[in-house]
């Protein structure tokens, strides 16, 4: 049987707000996505998750 494990975006965000529980400052947590190919960046709209090292943007967060 043939299964594919595809990400919705539900699941991005609550990976992305896991990590940020382990970490200690900010920095920290924009460090740790790094190594998953993710970025941190404040806009107007918020804080947005985006891509490494493409930026496209995925969603925004509830910080």
């Amino acid at each position: 049987m043939y299964s594919s494990k595809t990400t919705t975006l539900s699941d991005l965000r609550t990976f992305v707000m896991d990590e940020r529980k382990h970490c200690v400052s900010d920095r920290e947590w924009k460090f740790r996505l790094k190594g998953y190919g993710y970025a941190l960046r404040q806009t107007p709209r918020g804080t947005v998750l985006s891509t490494l090292p493409h930026g496209v943007d995925l969603c925004t967060l509830n910080v």
